[in-house]
Formats: structure tokens, sequence, C-alpha cells
């Protein structure tokens, strides 16, 4: 299966586990631990990834080492349901997936968005954060902010809140000049 095709699923798995965890009232940070826990056993144990992700491994064999991880995690039991689930339709390769899109399902019903800032150098925590109240007050969210560095963009910011950008870099602003002395030019021949 494809990257796009296995997001696709991830996503409605976790829109699932989303519902069925409001609908229960279940701890939503506890189910993210345990996401986290399955996911990190493939990360750390890759034998254990390549011998469950296989599927030349019959499904009943996956099917019974996912009950005994769960009796190893003890996850909560909407989990534990979910990761049997997965074995049995042979789709535990959707767990990182799935973690990545329940989390960004909890950021969304808690009202919280997440902003990659981009700068050439690290900031400092007091710029970060009013950078996050600033963002705050543009979305009219809370906004958590995640830093990166990369000296490509030569100064200035670049902003990334969900699937929108604010490029506020230096390289940005290069290229918008550029483009309209080329207009400029291309309007006088």
């Amino acid at each position: 299966m494809d990257k796009v095709t296995n997001k696709t699923a991830a996503l409605r798995y976790a829109r699932a586990l989303m519902d069925v965890a409001l609908k229960e009232n279940t701890d939503l940070d506890q189910i993210d631990r345990d996401l986290a826990a399955f996911s990190d056993l493939f990360t750390q144990h890759p034998t254990l990834a390549k011998v469950l992700l296989n599927p030349a491994v019959p499904v009943p064999r996956k099917h019974d080492a996912v009950a005994e991880l769960t009796k190893l995690i003890t996850p909560l039991p909407i989990v534990a349901k979910l990761m049997t689930l997965l074995a049995g339709r042979d789709r535990l390769v959707l767990i990182p997936d799935l973690l990545a899109s329940f989390r960004e399902r909890v950021l969304d019903h808690r009202h919280v968005v997440r902003a990659d800032v981009t700068t050439t150098t690290a900031i400092a925590a007091d710029r970060a954060t009013a950078i996050e109240q600033s963002l705050a007050r543009v979305t009219g969210r809370t906004v958590t902010v995640h830093t990166h560095v990369d000296p490509s963009i030569v100064g200035g910011v670049v902003v990334q809140i969900g699937s929108t950008v604010y490029d506020g870099s230096v390289t940005r602003q290069l290229e918008r000049m550029k483009e309209k002395l080329r207009d400029t030019h291309g309007h006088q021949s």
C-alpha cells in the first residue's frame, strides 16, 4: 500500500478512536501514551517490526503476538482493542501515522494549533513565547510553537500553521524583488 493510502486509512482509524474515546470519556493523554508505546516498539525493536509488518507472516501469528504485547504494555482497553483489530486486518503498519493523526485530532479538539517556526538561528524562549502569543491572537486558538533552524532562509521568519505558510524570510523577499524587477524589465522592452 502506498504512503498516501496508509495516511488516509490511519486518519480514519484515528477519527474513530477519537470518537469512541470522547463518547466513553477516556483519557486522551493516556491513549496517546499507549499508542506511542506501540509505535516505539517498532522503532526500538526492528526485528519485531520486521516480523509484525511482514505480509508473509500469517495474520493469526501477528494477532497472537499483539495479544502478548498488550499483556506486557497493558494499554487502555480501547487501545488494546484497536491494536488487536489492526493486527487482525494486517494493518499494523499504520501505527506511526495513526499516532500522528490522533495527536492532530486531540490538538484540534482542544482548540490548539501547531506552528512550525523556522529561523536562521535558534531563538530564545522569550522570543518563542512572544511569537506564540502573536499567533494565538491571529488564529484565535492556543498555539504550540515548534522551532527549527534553517540558515538557507538568510534572515526573517517562516511560519507554518497546518497547510498555511507565512513566509517572511529574506530569501522570499529577495525572490519577490527579483520577480518585480523581471516584470518591470519585461514590460519596458
